[in-house]
């Protein structure tokens, strides 16, 4: 009998240390007006001794707390990430070892924002192999990848990570979905470019064509989920866009003709954290009881950024 993924429960984990945007006034050319008014960032959470094993380390464990797990339940562990604390070994590997999963296997995926709705969809198909039982988690250090001198970057991203229990069920998710990738656009978003000349490195922080993403988003993006949903975009509860701009999440409501309010937002509070975004906003409505695990409602993800990457799956949670 074919096994299916289903969320089981959510988490998510912030470092403490907040920074509003009158913070960032104090030492760049910018404003909390000139932010807001852009973005819709409030403030963020930025990493002091953290890296994103550390963050993931976290999540991993309130997740086996709030599942009722035992690490060694555990089939598997992805984690989708563009900042991973090294290249080798992964922090998939580093979460397994820390929480002593000695059943599972683990490996990274780098598709940036896109990375927890490409990480699910994976996780899915493990499930549908065999797995029974495994962690999705989405994490990001992005203030150690940005030019604190760049407002255009520095001011729109934050450090977080979020993700799920997805377990073997009889019933199915995920109702439908499609991936994409273009990589002919893939230099409109970049980080951590390594360049080495006569032995000398040298490493790039995050750059972003932030115009061309933003059109990216609202004409391409928007497409696809008008294609994915066809005639059912009335009858989705909610829609979890990856939180990289509030005026793009107005843009996809009034496209779709859907009203405002189904699409949730939180990214006053945290900023763009990439690939933690959707699995923070995930979390969070399951935690102020907007969505139910079990309740049959139906959600949509969407992810969207660097490669250039997008992707969307529409969940019956």
């Amino acid at each position: 009998m074919v096994s299916y993924g289903r969320i089981t429960a959510t988490a998510s984990y912030l470092p403490p240390k907040v920074v509003t945007n009158d913070d960032l006034a104090k030492v760049m050319e910018t404003s909390d007006e000139w932010i807001a008014s852009r973005t819709g960032i409030r403030q963020r959470h930025i990493a002091e001794n953290e890296n994103t094993s550390d963050l993931c380390i976290h999540v991993a464990n309130i997740l086996l707390q709030k599942a009722r797990k035992q690490s060694s339940d555990l089939d598997f562990i992805i984690i989708a990430t563009m900042t991973p604390d090294y290249q080798t070994p992964s922090v998939a590997c580093m979460v397994q070892g820390a929480i002593q999963a000695t059943n599972a296997y683990g490996f990274d995926i780098s598709v940036a924002c896109s990375g927890f709705v490409y990480a699910l969809s994976l996780a899915n198909k493990l499930i549908q192999t065999g797995a029974k039982c495994g962690l999705v988690i989405g994490g990001e250090v992005l203030s150690k990848m940005l030019d604190w001198q760049d407002r255009s970057t520095a001011v729109l991203f934050g450090d977080g990570a979020a993700g799920v229990v997805l377990e073997a069920s009889d019933q199915p998710m995920i109702v439908k979905e499609k991936l994409y990738s273009n990589g002919s656009l893939g230099q409109a978003l970049t980080s951590g470019l390594v360049e080495t000349t006569d032995y000398q490195k040298t490493v790039h922080p995050l750059q972003m064509e932030g115009r061309a993403i933003f059109d990216f988003a609202t004409r391409t993006v928007v497409q696809s989920v008008k294609e994915l949903l066809a005639d059912e975009a009335q009858s989705v509860d909610y829609f979890l866009l990856h939180q990289a701009n509030a005026r793009i999440l107005d843009i996809f409501a009034k496209k779709l003709q859907v009203p405002r309010e189904k699409f949730l937002q939180n990214i006053q509070h945290y900023g763009n954290t990439s690939a933690a975004t959707i699995p923070l906003l995930l979390d969070e409505a399951v935690g102020d009881g907007t969505i139910i695990l079990g309740g049959k409602q139906k959600i949509i993800l969407t992810g969207f950024g660097g490669g250039l990457t997008w992707g969307n799956l529409l969940l019956q949670v």
